[in-house]
Formats: structure tokens, C-alpha cells, sequence
């Protein structure tokens, strides 16, 4: 997939921007705050109308302004020359694709995954776990519908079963109406959890030996809070922990208290990874990302690097640019132009939110 033209308007601090792409590798230069990350949120709100920065989509629209909008022209695999618009509202947000609108996210993921790569990338390893739960909500929505409804149902099925905790008046009739749709969906959470972790853990295995010349071993590790995918055992966990739920007032067992880790030479990478470790396994983690979404979709994902390349050393950065699929498209940005070795760029200078073509 290339992204071929990107029209923002009133999106974050950019109040008009209509761009034309050519070849596969953008770099936008500018000093920070100028607005070169909120292009590539723009970029990667695509994938499941999602903002890898926020989950308030008010945050993305223009201070000041009702709505915002996002247009794309893309070439697709798939389906050749692809319109996409998105008007962002304060109560939502309205998506049409080829000028047909979208009435149900299940129906629109999967089709323009892309793929971000951020300095912010390091709380994968070093954050909370909800920090990594999102990561990976949101990977694996973006190209498993199942996965998706399995997670809104639960979502909601939470929020009742917490809200009867928190009011202290539910009874064992109320209980039990929501508690088997909490643990049917658990259980295939679980599940999907599970299998997806173990492709992306097989990638990342790659990825990183990619990146380090096979010097070392790592892995991508499940961390089930509940380990039984079975909608019978989660339900039966739940009525037996009602009272100490109740005195909680939380419900504290289920996949929304589940993690990962990475792990690096056998040993969690978030104790005794070194920096240069750690930030190596979370490029792993992306570049495993591509890979799946590209098995998957049979769509090659567009990549946002967002301020990376700075971060690395000569060796680590020519090792992951050469671990690259070299038909991806890649959008970056920086403060500084990058270097010869990594080939042709079209350069747009951003100061202000506004962007402009830099010719050689």
C-alpha cells in the first residue's frame, strides 16, 4: 500500500494541509512542536480509527474548531486507487471509503494497516501493563474482527459488573445476568491473546536477530491473569470471587488484567535489558507488527517513524533500515535531515503546522 495524497484540515495544530506523495520514503525536518508527529497520527488513524497518542479523539480536532477531517489517496493492493475520508466530530466521527460510508468498524479493519515507530515505543518494555494491554488491543483488532467484538462485548460487560460492584446493591440475580457474556468473551479473549502473541512472539524472534545478527535470544512472553481459556472456569472464578470483588468493589480477575514482557538472554528485558537492548526489542516489536499485519491482510503496511532513527546508533540504524521491507512505504520525521546512506527522500519542512516541499 503507498500513500499517495494526505489532506488534513483543523487536525491538532495544523489548521490546512494538502500533500502529494511521490516514490516511497518522506521525511518531514523541523524543530519540535512544529507539528511533524501529528501528521503521521493522521497517517496512522487509518488503520483502525485510532490515534496511537490519545483515546480522547477531541484532543485531535483544532482548538476552537467543531470537527476535523482526514483524506486520503492511497494505492492498494487490493483495491487499486482507495478514497478515504474521516470527519472527526466532538460526540464521533463519520468514515466513507470510495464515497461509500462505513456503518460498522469490523467491516473497515484490516484494509490500510500501517505501523508506527516512536520514541514513546520504549514503554512497551519499561511501562504499565494497560500501556501494553492497548498496544495489543489495537494490534490485533486492526486484523481480527472476532477479536474485536470479543473485546467490545467484554468492555461493556466490565463496566455493568464494576458499576453493580461499586454500588454496593447488586444482587446474585443481577450478577448473574452479566457474568456469562463477561466470561464467554474472556475466554475468547484468551484465547485469541494467546495464538496472536505466539505469531507476533515468531516475527519478533526474526526481527531481532535482524537487528542484532542473531547475538542474542528474545522472546515475546504471555502473561494470562487468568490462564484458562474456558468461558466455564472464568465464570465459575467470578461467582466464587463475588465477595471480595464486592469489597474491592473491581472486579479482579480477567483479560483486562492481563501483560506481556519481552525478554532478552532468557531474563525480562524490563529488569536486565540494557538501553541499547531495549530499544532493539521494541523495534523487533514493530517490525513484527508489519510483518503480521502484512501476512494477514496481504496488504503491505505503510511506516510512521516518528523521530527514531536520531535515537540510534550508525550500527543499530543501518541494521534496522536494512531489516526493512524495501517495497514499504516509510514516512518519517526529525530535527535533522537523515543521512545519504539511507537513500532518496522527498523532504517537507514543517514550522507551524504548515508544510512545505523542500526541492534538491
Amino acid at each position: 500500500m503507498r500513500l499517495r495524497k494526505l489532506t488534513l484540515r483543523h487536525f491538532r495544530n495544523v489548521g490546512f494541509a494538502a500533500l502529494e506523495f511521490s516514490g516511497r520514503q518522506q521525511f518531514f525536518v523541523g524543530r519540535n512542536g512544529q507539528g511533524k508527529t501529528n501528521l503521521l497520527e493522521a497517517a496512522g488513524y487509518l488503520t483502525a480509527l485510532r490515534s496511537f497518542r490519545t483515546t480522547d479523539n477531541k484532543l485531535l480536532i483544532s482548538q476552537g474548531q467543531h470537527n476535523a477531517a482526514i483524506a486520503c489517496t492511497l494505492d492498494h493492493e487490493r483495491f487499486n486507487e482507495t478514497h478515504v475520508m474521516i470527519n472527526l466530530r466532538h460526540d464521533g466521527k463519520e468514515v466513507t471509503c470510495d464515497q461509500e460510508r462505513v456503518t460498522k468498524l469490523g467491516d473497515y479493519l484490516g484494509r490500510f494497516p500501517t505501523v508506527v515507530f516512536s520514541s514513546q515505543d520504549i514503554q512497551l518494555v519499561r511501562g504499565s501493563p494497560a500501556q501494553r494491554r492497548r498496544w495489543l488491543d489495537l494490534t490485533l483488532a486492526a486484523m481480527d474482527p472476532p477479536y474485536l467484538q470479543a473485546l467490545q462485548t467484554y468492555t461493556r460487560a466490565l463496566m455493568a459488573r464494576n458499576a453493580l460492584l461499586k454500588s454496593g446493591r447488586g444482587t446474585d440475580a443481577e450478577f448473574d445476568a452479566f457474568e456469562p457474556a463477561l466470561a464467554s468473551a474472556g475466554a475468547e479473549l484468551i484465547s485469541r491473546r494467546d495464538a496472536g502473541l505466539r505469531t507476533l512472539g515468531e516475527c519478533l524472534v526474526k526481527s531481532y536477530a535482524g537487528l542484532t545478527e542473531d547475538a542474542e535470544p528474545a522472546a515475546l512472553v504471555y502473561e494470562p491473569n487468568f490462564s484458562e481459556p474456558s468461558a466455564e472456569s472464568l465464570q465459575a472464578r467470578l461467582e466464587s470471587g463475588r465477595a471480595r470483588d464486592i469489597q474491592f468493589r473491581s472486579t479482579l480477575v480477567g483479560p483486562h488484567r492481563d501483560d506481556f514482557h519481552l525478554t532478552v538472554k532468557h531474563s525480562v528485558a524490563k529488569d536486565y535489558g540494557s538501553e541499547g537492548q531495549q530499544r532493539s526489542l521494541v523495534l523487533a516489536l514493530r517490525l513484527a507488527q508489519a510483518r503480521w499485519f502484512q501476512e494477514r491482510s496481504g496488504v503491505r503496511p505503510v511506516l510512521l517513524a516518528d523521530d527514531v532513527l536520531g535515537e540510534l546508533d550508525p550500527l543499530r540504524r543501518r541494521r534496522f533500515w536494512s531489516s526493512i521491507d524495501p517495497e514499504s512505504q516509510v514516512l518519517a520525521t526529525g530535527t535533522h535531515l537523515p543521512d545519504a546512506e539511507l537513500g532518496t527522500w522527498q523532504v517537507f519542512e514543517v514550522v507551524e503546522g504548515g508544510f512545505t516541499e523542500v526541492k534538491p
